[in-house]
């Protein structure tokens, strides 16, 4: 049997799908999308016989279900997911499910909002002499968090850090950070990064709430902060570093 796709769509620009991904979809006889997540210009490279299933408005029994319809006629299946599938795809149930119904599938990943947010502000995670550690989290809602992941405890670190998923909890957000950062710390609002209504904010911990609340963001959203935003010294990476001229001999030198 054609194993099940679980692919990644990207953070919602068409063009930031991996080829990969692209090629299979391109291929595809049955597409399943996460509704209104997905860019649905993406789904202008599949073939106009590709059924397209919005699994929105579908529980996962009845996806998962579609999903073996489809295999049992040897159709290829794709399941797409915005960004990167394993960063809170809650593809792991579906995986468990295929896997207790003898399905084989295969994941291809997907440009995150994660690294697409960092590309637009032009700014780097990782930072020589800056920090060295990037945390991805989310403040806990209806899917709760550990106690030992609470925002607080992870900003103590203060590393860099992308708060996804959260944007609906902004005042419990500030509320966290707010005991580790000082209220004129630099935070970003990135609102729905790569698509044509992206919308950047820049901001403080003390003003960021009223500026989220006053554009009328709710959803779709990443925060971001840490070090690596104001970070005003420029060490040169080790990469660069001298002792490449010393100790290599390129074909362009």
């Amino acid at each position: 049997m054609t194993p099940v796709y679980f692919v990644g769509a990207g953070p919602g620009d068409p063009e930031l799908i991996t080829l990969k991904g692209k090629k299979l979809l391109e291929k595809a006889d049955c597409v399943i999308y996460a509704g209104s997540l997905i860019n649905h210009g993406i789904l202008k490279v599949c073939s106009p016989q590709t059924k397209l299933v919005d699994s929105s408005t579908h529980t996962l029994e009845e996806i998962i279900d579609y999903m073996v319809q489809e295999v049992a006629q040897n159709h290829l299946v794709i399941r797409l997911h915005s960004g990167d599938p394993s960063l809170y795809g809650a593809i792991q149930e579906q995986m468990n499910e295929l896997d207790n119904r003898g399905i084989s599938y295969q994941v291809i990943p997907g440009v995150s909002s994660v690294g697409a947010v960092a590309s637009r502000i032009k700014k780097e995670y990782t930072l020589p002499h800056g920090t060295q550690t990037l945390i991805i989290t989310r403040m806990g809602g209806q899917t709760p968090v550990p106690e030992s992941e609470q925002l607080s405890t992870l900003a103590a670190h203060r590393t860099s850090m992308v708060i996804l998923l959260s944007i609906g909890f902004i005042d419990q957000v500030v509320e966290e950070l707010s005991k580790i950062y000082p209220i004129e710390t630099p935070i970003i609002c990135a609102y729905r990064v790569t698509w044509p209504d992206e919308r950047i904010i820049q901001s403080t911990l003390e003003k960021i709430t009223q500026a989220v609340k006053e554009a009328g963001i709710h959803r779709s959203a990443t925060l971001l902060i840490g070090p690596f935003l104001n970070h005003s010294e420029h060490f040169r990476s080790y990469l660069y570093g001298d002792w490449i001229n010393e100790n290599r001999h390129l074909p362009f030198s």
